[in-house]
């Protein structure tokens, strides 16, 4: 008997076929075989919101290859991804392969071992429909708003701009955040430390306030130096101590969102980059004595359950590799919040017999890095607490109230292996020696109180961490789309990084202000959270999706006519974005302009002054003729190359992009093209492979 199983990735595909065997034929599908058509909206609007499906003609002989081997099967499964969107690929296949939904033929694969395997193909069950209708709901959504919205804001702003259900809300988020930085009035404050020394030690106390405990401001210099003038002539006596303990709790394991935040925090990576590494920790590496093995369980999730047999195998390792006391006295669970999607565990590893450091071989740099986080998160979540001795102390001088506080460490117990990254700073410690109350202490020199000023600082720029965190916390989008909504943000040129932080750029701005004006759901955070939560009723069955699609159309449509209305023959100029480069010519700030051949530096002054400038990317290397900095260009298709910044005096150009590698024969830059790092100095010669990167294809969406 012949069996056909049916998977998305090829990779996948490969291993799975290594762990079933003889008698089964694995093929894949390489993500989605139909979809809307792109040239037009593909929806039947009169007809309860028809979707017009048709076969991707990019994937014509994928089609015809999976149609043959299930002509030639007795049983075909369908084994694409365990999520929403993993749920409609296989609906969608099931059409085309002529399969009665009614059967039990869809598998899931949580985890690309031989046992999750196993498991998957032992439990087989029919094609979730309320899954599937979750999935069109959200895609017949998204092309409404998309399809609807990017028009409109062509013929009103520029051509090329696009709008989502998501991302228009992302990308408010940042204007409102930058809004509030610009309006931020900083004000003055003072605080006033003082030094101390007992026995050798050194530690600090804090000015708070009145003796009676009330807190105080320092408002400026005046009022910080008639405290300090006061302080001159009494003594410091320590009134109260209070020692306690206090227990610090493990982080749970990853979700999707907290890997992709935490992943940004410690290792720098946006969101794309590490779902695209955590694909291929999932689908499987080659590992000496195993084979193509996964190393982590399903990616995108917002379960944080993890499994009896995953508990107990954390457990046994805790206690081989920590000892006995470094396991909770009471198993630890966590719960998911309110309407997380829990058909799957958190994230986690498959094996915790394949630690790190013994995969490390078998695993890129980034791989490397990006396992060791799941996997010492994942361990540390089901560790004894962290347990401190804490310290803190009042201390009088006449009316003037100081604190000082600080712990020792009395058992390290989960963070010995793992602390969960913050985005904000944390308090440093104060070691604060053994102090009783009636004490007299020194103060720690001549110097040893003073005033320091300080402003108050505006709310920081978002960065991906703290986005996508933000997102999470409101119910918007799915935490799987977050790193493809993002990216789309920024390619669309709404956006800009400043330091790592997202900064929206005049156009970005522009486009939000006429959402703003108009369409004032779409981009309401709150509207869009509750639209979520519909989707998610569409999930578990107890919404109807085609009447959830009509009450929010029915609304959009007033809303979109009304507004094409009041903009009729209107059009909105997006301001030029301002330089710090200054025009040699006029003295003025040059502004960034787009031509036909992309971005560059023009005078604001024009036509008086028509001084323009390439605009200079900073890129890594330098030119290996003469040295001077690298610079990225377009042709007239608007295609990158990269040259000399001292064009016309050298003519150096190539297509290969510089990296930061040097060639270790004669020390200059590397370049990348099709898998090499190669010299481009003529005498040298030098090339070698570049690392490989797995890189698995996204599903389009009128989102993304």
């Amino acid at each position: 008997m012949s069996k056909l199983v049916i998977l998305e990735s090829p990779s996948k595909a490969k291993t799975v076929k290594g762990y079933l065997g003889a008698g089964y034929e694995v093929l894949a599908s390489t993500g989605h075989v139909r979809d809307l058509p792109k040239s037009k909206i593909g929806i039947d609007i009169e007809n309860n919101f028809e979707p017009k499906y048709t076969n991707l003609a990019s994937k014509k002989e994928i089609i015809k290859k999976l149609k043959e081997a299930a002509a030639q099967s007795d049983e075909v499964y369908l084994a694409t991804d365990p999520d929403r969107e993993g749920e409609a690929i296989a609906w969608h296949l099931a059409h085309i392969l002529e399969l009665d939904l009614n059967d039990t033929n869809r598998v899931v694969f949580n985890e690309i071992t031989k046992s999750g395997v196993a498991q998957g193909m032992s439990q087989p069950r029919s094609v979730d429909l309320n899954l599937v209708d979750a999935q069109q709901a959200r895609r017949v959504l998204d092309r409404l708003v998309g399809y609807k919205l990017s028009p409109f804001l062509w013929k009103k702003v520029k051509r090329g701009l696009s709008a989502g259900r998501v991302q228009s809300v992302v990308l408010r988020l940042i204007v409102d955040r930058e809004k509030e930085i610009r309006a931020f009035v900083p004000s003055e404050y003072w605080t006033i430390d003082a030094k101390f020394q007992k026995d050798g030690k050194k530690f600090t106390a804090s000015y708070h306030g009145s003796a009676d405990g009330k807190k105080k401001d320092i408002p400026d210099e005046a009022a910080a130096y008639e405290i300090l003038e006061s302080l001159k002539s009494g003594q410091y006596t320590v009134s109260k101590v209070k020692n306690g303990t206090r227990t610090l709790q493990p982080a749970p394991p990853f979700n999707t969102s907290t890997m992709q935040q935490e992943a940004a925090r410690k290792l720098g990576y946006d969101g794309k980059r590490t779902m695209r590494i955590a694909q291929v920790l999932y689908e499987g590496v080659d590992v000496p004595g195993k084979g193509t093995t996964g190393l982590i369980t399903y990616m995108r999730t917002d379960s944080l359950r993890i499994s009896e047999e995953a508990r107990a195998n954390a457990n046994a390792y805790i206690e081989q590799n920590y000892g006995e006391k470094y396991l909770p006295s009471k198993p630890r669970y966590y719960k998911a919040k309110k309407g997380a999607q829990d058909a799957h565990e958190a994230i986690r590893p498959t094996s915790m017999d394949l630690p790190p450091e013994l995969v490390k071989a078998s695993l890129t740099a980034e791989q490397y890095k990006l396992y060791k986080l799941v996997w010492d998160r994942f361990t540390a979540s089901l560790m004894a607490s962290s347990v401190r001795d804490t310290v803190s102390v009042d201390i009088l001088n006449g009316d003037h109230l100081f604190k000082a506080s600080g712990y020792k460490v009395k058992f390290d117990g989960y963070t010995v292996l793992y602390t969960e990254g913050k985005d904000e700073a944390e308090e440093k410690n104060g070691n604060v020696p053994p102090l009783t109350v009636g004490e007299v202490l020194k103060v720690d020199g001549s110097k040893g109180v003073k005033g320091e000023q300080h402003f108050t600082q505006p709310p920081a720029r978002y960065n991906y961490a703290t986005l996508t965190k933000t997102l999470e916390e409101n119910g918007v989008g799915r935490p799987s789309t977050y790193a493809p909504i993002v990216s789309n943000v920024e390619q669309r040129e709404y956006i800009t990084k400043i330091n790592k932080a997202f900064a929206p750029t005049p156009l970005g701005e522009t486009v939000t202000e006429l959402m703003c004006e108009y369409f004032k759901n779409i981009v309401d955070v709150k509207f869009t959270a509750g639209m979520e939560e519909k989707l998610d009723q569409i999930g578990d069955g107890s919404r109807n999706w085609t009447d959830t699609i009509k009450d929010f159309y029915d609304d959009f449509d007033k809303t979109l006519k009304n507004a094409e209305e009041k903009m009729d023959g209107k059009h909105l100029k997006v301001p030029d974005e301002e330089t710090d480069e200054v025009c040699e010519i006029c003295g003025k700030n040059m502004v960034i302009k787009s031509g036909r051949f992309g971005k560059f530096l023009a005078c604001p002054g024009y036509p008086e002054c028509k001084n323009t400038k390439p605009l200079v990317h900073d890129l890594p290397g330098a030119c290996p003729n003469c040295g001077s900095k690298l610079v990225q260009r377009n042709t007239k298709k608007r295609k990158k190359f990269y040259g000399c910044s001292g064009y016309p005096n050298c003519n150096f150009m190539t297509w290969d992009e510089p990296t930061e590698e040097k060639c270790p024969k004669c020390s200059k830059t590397l370049f990348k093209n099709r898998g090499k790092l190669r010299c481009l100095d003529e005498g040298c010669g030098y090339e070698k492979a570049a690392s490989k990167r797995k890189i698995k294809k996204e599903a389009e969406t009128d989102e993304d």
